[in-house]
């Protein structure tokens, strides 16, 4: 696989069940067009109204997962390929935010769990630029963006959305400092 189509699935985030669904796909199916579609069914979704009692935002995942996680085994080497995590972090961001703040999630809750992914991101991004790889573990440990908005939604369903927030940011955050940090050790431990 080539350098810049293993950084733009790396990128992607993407979990378990994007996994299943690219297996079942069999890198038949592009991953652009079903991007930009979950961009604009999230936006059409989210203004439907995520403030009403069942929101119907809360039902966007799955059709976002749909729409997106069949191509997550796509080379990604369409000319605009490169856009796909840019939309797929959009999504995932604008999701948590807009619902959160909707569902009345203290304003704490949701910056934490949103920084924690920003940290993820970053740090995925700028390791991979310096040829350092995260753990193969790390991204289904992770949930991929898919298993997070899954979680976020199901627990938004169940009313415990601020429940999800704190203990998703609390394991995320956990998780991802420390992959980072016994990575970045045991690659300066085999450069010396």
């Amino acid at each position: 696989m080539a350098v810049g189509t293993a950084r733009l699935r790396a990128y992607r985030d993407d979990g378990p069940v994007c996994a299943v669904l690219a297996a079942l796909a069999r890198d038949r199916v592009p991953p652009l067009p079903g991007a930009v579609l979950a961009l604009t069914a999230s936006l059409v979704l989210l203004a439907l109204g995520p403030g009403a009692r069942q929101p119907v935002a809360l039902f966007a995942p799955p059709l976002l997962l749909l729409l997106t996680g069949a191509a997550a085994g796509h080379g990604h080497t369409g000319r605009l390929d490169w856009l796909v995590p840019p939309i797929i972090r959009a999504i995932e961001y604008g999701y948590l935010a807009v619902l959160g703040f909707a569902q009345g999630v203290p304003a704490p809750l949701v910056f934490l769990l949103l920084g924690v992914l920003a940290f993820h991101h970053y740090d995925t991004v700028y390791r991979t630029r310096q040829g350092l790889w995260p753990a193969d573990w790390l991204f289904p440990a992770g949930l991929g963006w898919e298993g997070r908005m899954l979680l976020v939604a199901f627990f938004g369903l169940s009313g415990l959305l601020p429940f999800a927030y704190a203990a998703l940011a609390a394991y995320l955050g956990v998780l991802f400092a420390c992959e980072s940090v016994v990575s970045r050790r045991d690659s300066g431990a085999a450069a010396a």
